[in-house]
């Protein structure tokens, strides 16, 4: 299938989602490595992993239309060889998601919705925020939560943030799209707050925020 979508959002930010379904000779062939970067691919043990991988840099060169290198800094964070574009990175099952911009530092994630969520709230949800009771609802309203958190964490740079207790989702009825706020508060970072955007889409749901100039 490849890529399903490909969409720019709030201006300079662009998006695209791939469904993974090709083998891996067919992935291989949609990109060029250097040795490093099939030194990495080898190291893989899990096959899955390894399309994976391969996935993110085939859906970057096709929205860009070039061949891209993504590489890491120490905190694990990608950023593209040339600093050409801010970039996250998201998968989850048979989907695999980048935001990219050149502007703006930017934070996505993509969760395929299961059923075991449930059972970990307690893990990411503090006392001031607000989850439906509705049992038709629950399910869905918790992934959000947890897709935005995870999509401030990102765009945080991952740093010094529990998501119970420095990350917070301001109250928001589910629907299958929208827009609601975040707050980010730690000693590294002050208090910043942040609009999330977020849809649903064949039981995934997608976060993305974006932050200022670079």
């Amino acid at each position: 299938m490849g890529l399903i979508l490909k969409k720019y959002i709030d201006d300079d930010c662009l998006f695209g989602l791939w469904e993974i379904n090709e083998d891996y000779d067919t992935l291989m062939a949609q990109v060029k490595l250097d040795h490093h970067e099939l030194k990495r691919l080898e190291s893989f043990q899990n096959h899955p992993r390894k399309l994976e991988w391969l996935s993110v840099r085939a859906l970057v060169n096709t929205l860009l239309n070039r061949d891209v290198k993504i590489v890491y800094n120490e905190m694990r964070k990608p950023f593209l060889h040339d600093d050409s574009y801010k970039i996250s990175i998201s998968h989850s099952k048979d989907y695999t998601s980048v935001l990219l911009s050149s502007t703006k530092q930017v934070g996505l994630d993509l969760e395929y919705m299961s059923h075991k969520i449930a059972r970990l709230h307690e893990k990411f949800v503090n006392e001031n925020e607000q989850i439906t009771t509705d049992p038709a609802l629950r399910n869905f309203h918790l992934y959000i939560h947890w897709c935005a958190k995870e999509a401030l964490y990102k765009i945080c740079d991952k740093q010094d943030i529990n998501f119970k207790t420095n990350l917070t989702i301001k109250p928001f009825t589910p629907e299958k799209e929208g827009q609601i706020k975040g707050v980010v508060e730690n000693q590294v970072l002050g208090h910043e707050e942040f609009d999330i955007n977020y849809f649903e889409l064949n039981n995934y749901v997608v976060a993305w925020c974006n932050k200022g100039q670079w």
